[in-house]
């Protein structure tokens, strides 16, 4: 978790010095070397004085720049996933279950950019009326469930 110095300095040298001190030249290479890892995980990795919300914003900068927002999207799920129900999705939607996986949705849906809402409400939506096989968890953006949900559509 960050302590109050993930607000000092220069906050983009410092996500990149780290990343780079791990072998990688980009949050991207960083993040896809560790896929369905919780993202406060990541941000955990590179020191108490990064923030997630730093490392969210610089794997967004960097899907925009390479135009691969909706894979971008894909991750965060896949990651929001693996936190929030870390023995897959639920084999009945109850009270209980169904409050986890809209724990999940929501905070997925409050990380992604607004170009995406529609699409990731259209997507949230056919997760909660057609479920996935229970024990489903998607092990990286390109599974293919989420790629038939949320097909890339950059160009």
């Amino acid at each position: 978790m960050s302590s109050g110095g993930a607000w000092r300095g220069d906050i983009k040298a410092r996500l990149y010095e780290r990343v780079r001190e791990r072998g990688f030249d980009s949050l991207t290479a960083f993040a896809e070397a560790r896929p369905a890892v919780p993202l406060f995980v990541l941000t955990d990795e590179l020191g108490n004085d990064v923030a997630a919300v730093q490392v969210l914003s610089g794997l967004l900068y960097e899907a925009e720049q390479s135009k691969r927002v909706t894979r971008f999207v894909r991750d965060v799920l896949v990651r929001e996933v693996g936190d929030g129900l870390p023995n897959g999705w639920p084999p009945v939607l109850d009270d209980a279950s169904r409050f986890e996986v809209a724990m999940v949705l929501g905070r997925w849906s409050g990380y992604i950019p607004g170009t995406h809402e529609a699409r990731v409400r259209q997507a949230s939506d056919s997760l909660l009326a057609k479920p996935p096989p229970a024990g489903w968890r998607p092990l990286g953006p390109d599974d293919e469930l989420l790629r038939t949900l949320l097909p890339d559509e950059e160009a």
